[in-house]
């Protein structure tokens, strides 16, 4: 059977994670634990299934904003699900403004998002505390948001939600209401939510819930009046309330934090002793600059097995110039990715925005050119300097202007036998200015 057009295009959507319990999204799942230094997702599960199944936990993990986060957490869904745990997924990211999240916005999500999960399969709950308080939030904002007293948590929270995410201010007069009360929301939640939810989850014979919290990787570094960033007072100064959920709990937070200055109290507040999870890059080089082999016979694999789902990865290899039009142009789109997932997928739709398969080396020329001058129109003199650094030193200091390097997606992180190191984007090595100081340095 030749290449199935709509269905590649659609596979190659870069901005639609695997959802890998599910059939057709499974067969394009490439498993990179191999190269990224360890199994990550395997620990996350372990330790919610194997070694503390009846007490809450709470994790987390973190890596490049699309570097598969997703798709490992979709994963993880998965496999809790096979062993019977009730697991709520969501992306926090529809629900709340990233650039302006509180510790009562990510907490009331949680609870619409776990009462919503549960009463789905007949599990109805209504805390008391909550009808209470929608009453009492409807009289202070003074706006008009239809609440029934016997609407489920979940309707009462989303109305609330999608009101106050409209505006600002709205959002702002409810914040100064509920902050007083975080205590009291976070035992209600506890009491009557989750604790309830759970045993009646547990009377039909599953193992417990889990709720993934995806996307809160996302919220925004910026400055607040307290003079703390964001990031930090979201998961650093109130990170103990965000750990006292009554049920597993895996939080997604910005890699920055792993760089900031009290990043062992994160480690202590919110993963209770345990670091976040960090998941790595895929290796497209070794430290020393030869190729990894593995890593490259992975990344072509991933692209391929989007085109023919249904042969083997020999026979796909086989078919590399139905899509390309030599092995060299899929393993220039391999390098040039650094091991980016979505990087790579971006630029293979790119590339079939432009062209039918086979894709030709100029088209794929065009693409990357493209996607580099968009990247290096934002990096300033300073940026540079720092970027030659990491490249010299391959690691990055816990300064906030490297904070910056990660998160423009100008640096990568991977993981080997010996450690985690630092390259450039591989984009970037291309550039004018970076090749002028390689020359200069290499004298």
């Amino acid at each position: 059977m030749g290449l199935d057009l709509p269905r590649f295009y659609k596979a190659c959507n870069p901005s639609k994670p695997l959802t890998v319990g599910q059939a057709e999204d499974q067969q394009y799942y490439i498993d990179f634990s191999s190269v990224r230094g360890n199994k990550i997702i395997q620990s996350l599960k372990r330790t919610i299934a194997l070694i503390s199944p009846d007490e809450p936990t709470c994790q987390l993990f973190t890596g490049h904003i699309g570097c598969g986060k997703s798709t490992e957490l979709l994963r993880l869904k998965s496999e809790l699900e096979q062993q019977d745990f009730h697991v709520v997924y969501f992306e926090s990211s529809q629900d709340l403004d990233m650039a302006d999240v509180d510790i009562t916005d990510i907490l009331l999500s949680v609870a619409g998002q776990v009462s919503e999960s549960l009463e789905a399969i007949r599990i109805k709950i209504k805390p008391s505390y909550f009808a209470n308080l929608f009453t009492e939030i409807v009289d202070f904002l003074q706006t008009p948001i239809e609440l029934n007293a016997e609407a489920e948590l979940s309707i009462g929270i989303g109305k609330i939600t999608a009101k106050t995410k409209e505006s600002p201010k709205l959002r702002r007069r409810l914040r100064e209401y509920l902050e007083p009360r975080t205590s009291g929301i976070l035992e209600a939640i506890n009491t009557e939510l989750l604790e309830p939810g759970t045993n009646q989850l547990k009377r039909q014979g599953k193992a417990g819930l889990v709720v993934i919290v995806d996307n809160l990787d996302r919220v925004d570094n910026r400055l607040l009046p307290s003079d703390r960033w964001q990031p930090e007072y979201l998961f650093i100064d109130r990170g103990d309330q965000l750990r006292k959920l009554n049920c597993h709990v895996v939080y997604t937070i910005p890699l920055g934090l792993i760089f900031s200055n009290d990043v062992e109290i994160l480690k202590n507040r919110l993963g209770g002793g345990l670091p976040p999870t960090i998941l790595p890059m895929v290796p497209v080089k070794e430290r020393d600059g030869s190729e990894c082999k593995e890593g490259m016979d992975l990344l072509r694999q991933m692209v391929m097995v989007r085109a023919f789902p249904n042969r083997t990865p020999a026979q796909q290899l086989e078919l590399i110039t139905e899509v390309f039009d030599t092995p060299k142009t899929l393993d220039r789109l391999c390098k040039v990715s650094g091991g980016h997932l979505r990087n790579l997928l971006g630029l293979m739709f790119g590339c079939l925005r432009q062209m039918d398969p086979p894709i030709s080396r100029d088209c794929l020329e065009d693409v990357i050119r493209e996607s580099r001058d968009y990247l290096t129109s934002s990096i300033d003199d300073e940026e540079w300097e720092l970027l030659f650094q990491v490249v010299q030193q391959q690691r990055v200091k816990g300064d906030a202007e490297y904070t910056t390097l990660l998160r423009g997606m100008f640096v990568y992180e991977y993981r080997d036998r010996n450690g985690n190191w630092f390259a450039i984007n591989p984009a970037l090595e291309e550039t004018q200015k970076f090749q002028t100081w390689l020359r200069y340095n290499n004298q």
